[in-house]
């Protein structure tokens, strides 16, 4: 049986001298495993299609449950992201939380999507912390991981001091004493607001927010803080981004 879908690249394994297995993030099918034959021959025809972080239509022939390619042609390559290897880090690392966050058989469009505008953002030189906030936040809402920013979510104010990354919650700071377990960061009204707009706007209007770079830094470390406490792991990907910047 045959079939044809879209699909980003999340990860490429060796399988053998010749062939490869790939991560694909496909909107109808979720996350599959397939393989590359031939792949890792020089002038294979499915270089291009079946590189880390390629987005192509592929077509598959499916046996006993288990998927191989048999065509795939690029749709989009992200050049410019290439060619900038701290770009490219971070790219790898969405496409690794991406991987760990989408399930296979479980319909993810969304999540597709912002992974791919994330990776646009990236291309075209957009903030790389702006672009990070947003996909680790954006990413985390849409695997469950919904904070509360109404307001302290004890005494219910709108002037929250702390950001709690266990239980995704806000505090003012005469409240922190009552709460003493967990960790909490300091946050800003400017962050909170920013917070609230990437969890909760239209998909098409991510990025239609400003904020000032000592905020932005704020939010950026924020949302790196808490989507890797909720998912309780890091993430090797991001320590060599982080490595780059120092």
């Amino acid at each position: 049986m045959y079939l044809t879908t879209r699909g980003l690249v999340l990860r490429v394994t060796d399988y053998n001298d010749r062939d490869s297995l790939l991560t694909l993030l496909t909107p109808n099918h979720g996350k599959l495993t397939v393989k590359a034959r031939g792949l890792r021959r020089k002038n294979s025809p499915l270089s291009a299609p079946c590189q880390l972080l390629a987005y192509g239509e592929f077509t598959l022939f499916e046996y006993r449950g288990s998927y191989s390619i048999n065509e795939a042609v690029s749709i989009e390559l992200f050049l410019q992201l290439r060619r900038d290897l701290q770009k490219l880090s971070l790219g790898i690392y969405f496409a690794q939380v991406t991987e760990v966050l989408s399930q296979e058989d479980m319909p993810s469009p969304e999540l597709l999507s912002l992974t791919l505008n994330c990776l646009h953002m990236l291309s075209i030189g957009a903030s790389e912390a702006k672009t990070k906030a947003v996909f680790e936040l954006r990413a985390g809402c849409l695997a469950g991981y919904m904070p509360d920013l109404s307001g302290c979510h004890l005494c219910g104010s709108d002037m929250p001091d702390f950001f709690d990354l266990s239980a995704g919650v806000l505090e003012c700071s005469r409240c922190r004493s009552f709460e003493p377990s967990g960790i909490r960061l300091p946050v800003s009204a400017g962050t909170v607001q920013a917070m609230q707009y990437i969890s909760s706007c239209e998909s098409k209007r991510l990025f239609s927010f400003d904020l000032g770079d000592e905020n932005m830094l704020q939010l950026s470390q924020i949302t790196e803080a808490y989507l890797t406490t909720q998912l309780e792991r890091g993430f090797s990907t991001l320590d060599f981004y982080k490595s780059l910047l120092i």
